[in-house]
């Protein structure tokens, strides 16, 4: 039978004195806490409650349960030492299932003793796995117990922090709606504006402006969605014009003696031996929110942003307060209506087509028999003219003709879609398969963001690129996109969706080539 020595003892009251009765108050956790901390002699060593708990973790690590009924548990601390037997062999098997990933109806008290085995090191052999396990917990359990959501918030950043695994702050950020520890926060701001601003989110930025955003009307009733998806790219946008334009992006000036320490206590309320990771850990950061200069600007960008979207959206009312500078906010504006424009156009869909795929595959071997046919080198008629040439007409008729009525039946049947330029013409390999490629001169001095821009390029972007550079662009454009059944604001969207993927700034602006840009260009081979 297990020690239950640990268990709480309730006193006798004499209710005959109302006197004495009054007196008497039940303890709150914190006592609770302070006495199963007192120390505890084991094997002739005084151990902490702690100690003796992963002391007996490590024992049972690898314990499996067998099948058995729920029971009851409730605990202020709960730990090994105030379960009984039943519950027990109840948490094991309970564990068991979990480790399989089937998360049992349980109650809290018995997640909280799982979560203190992994927060202690105990169940995984990396701490990436100790971080999986924990945010299966937090995802399968936070509606069933919503008290657990405020708890593993914070264990599971600081046990990021003792892990080293700062790299996944952005997703603990998701799962707990964006939520960070304010200094933890300017981190992960600091770390995207400096890598990749398109990255950075609604949610975060939140915390940020200087009024509450998602009290408006506009905001509430459907607003949101437009915002959380358009405002990462106008930051994106804003950061790569104020490079070009001030050699400074939307991250403010770091000063050294602006940054600050903080001293963070690890798992706070939880069973933790802090002789494991130590009881605090301390990190630095910039806290940006007292930067009003900074506030300022990501505010009004956000509102720039949400009054042309108002706009755009037919949305009466507007914000009012300090606006942003005409010159930021006239690149808003044209960004946002070209955005605008592009998915507009985008939403109106094509009939839906549902294509005969054993037809389809008959025409595509049709079609390689006549490329073939059509390929053969002359010198293979060389041995008998007459019969060649004979052979040769009645097998290029009787081909022709029987593709002539495939083709015929495909356009009439609306269930196929009509396949066009199936040949490829003879010398037109190069007219279909376009890259943007410097000349040798230049090949050197092209960065890695021009290159990554010009691979994800495919032909028809590249010969825009080459009318937007020629002598008649509006034309040659037009040309091009009659050719390849695309609009001229389609194609130049699409080229501008990868030039801020890649080099982070628009390349086209008013249907012509920013000219700043236009000097990558000069010896584009063409």
């Amino acid at each position: 039978m297990r020690d239950h020595s640990e268990q709480l003892e309730f006193m006798e009251i004499d209710l005959s004195e109302d006197t004495e009765t009054t007196s008497i108050r039940i303890p709150d956790r914190s006592s609770l806490e302070k006495q199963s901390r007192q120390p505890h002699k084991s094997q002739g060593a005084v151990l902490s409650s702690e100690k003796r708990f992963v002391e007996e973790a490590r024992r049972l690590a690898e314990v499996t349960g067998e099948e058995t009924s729920p029971v009851p548990f409730m605990s202020y601390w709960p730990t090994y030492g105030v379960m009984n037997d039943a519950q027990l062999k109840w948490y094991l098997y309970w564990r068991t299932e979990v480790r399989q990933e089937r998360y049992l109806d349980v109650d809290l008290s018995y997640l909280f003793v799982h979560v203190y085995e992994l927060i202690n090191g105990i169940g995984w052999l990396h701490p990436e796995d100790g971080y999986l396990q924990l945010k299966r917990l937090w995802l399968n359990y936070r509606e069933r117990l919503p008290q657990l959501h405020v708890y593993m918030q914070e264990w599971v950043v600081d046990y990021i922090l003792v892990h080293d695994l700062h790299a996944l702050f952005g997703e603990v950020m998701k799962i707990s709606g964006d939520y960070l520890p304010a200094s933890l926060l300017d981190k992960e701001l600091q770390q995207v504006l400096q890598e990749n601003v398109a990255e950075v989110t609604l949610d975060m930025l939140k915390w940020y402006y200087d009024y509450d955003v998602t009290m408006n009307t506009f905001y509430r009733d459907g607003g949101k969605e437009w915002m959380e998806r358009y405002v990462p790219k106008v930051m994106a946008v804003m950061d790569s014009y104020l490079k070009r334009t001030q050699q400074r992006g939307l991250l403010p000036e770091l000063q050294p003696k602006a940054e600050q320490t903080v001293k963070r206590t690890l798992f706070h309320k939880a069973v933790y031996d802090e002789s494991i990771y130590g009881r605090f850990v301390t990190f630095t950061h910039f806290p940006f929110i007292s930067d009003q200069q900074f506030v300022q600007r990501l505010t009004r960008i956000y509102r720039c942003t949400e009054n042309k979207l108002r706009e755009l959206l037919g949305f009466r009312g507007r914000l009012r307060g300090k606006t942003l500078e005409p010159e930021l906010a006239s690149v808003i504006e044209r960004y946002l209506e070209r955005a605008f424009a592009m998915e507009q156009a985008e939403a109106v869909t094509a009939p839906a087509i549902q294509i005969d795929t054993a037809k389809l595959a008959s025409l595509q071997e049709d079609s390689e028999y006549v490329r073939k046919a059509l390929s053969i080198e002359d010198n293979a008629h060389s041995e008998s003219d007459e019969s060649a040439s004979g052979l040769e007409e009645n097998a290029d008729g009787n081909e022709r003709h029987g593709m002539d009525e495939l083709l015929c039946q495909e356009q009439q049947d609306s269930s196929l879609p009509i396949l066009e330029n199936r040949v490829q013409p003879s010398g037109s390999s190069d007219r279909w398969n376009e890259v943007l490629m410097w000349d040798e001169a230049a090949e050197a001095h092209v960065s890695e963001e021009w290159r990554e821009f010009a691979e994800r390029l495919d032909s028809r972007h590249v010969r825009a690129i080459h009318a937007l550079l020629g002598e008649h662009p509006d034309g040659d454009l037009m040309r091009l996109a009659e050719e390849t059944g695309t609009m001229p604001a389609l194609l130049l969207d699409e080229m501008n969706d990868i030039a801020m993927e890649t080099i982070g700034d628009l390349l086209v602006d008013g249907d012509r080539i920013v000219a700043d840009y236009i000097d990558v260009f000069e010896h584009v081979k063409r």
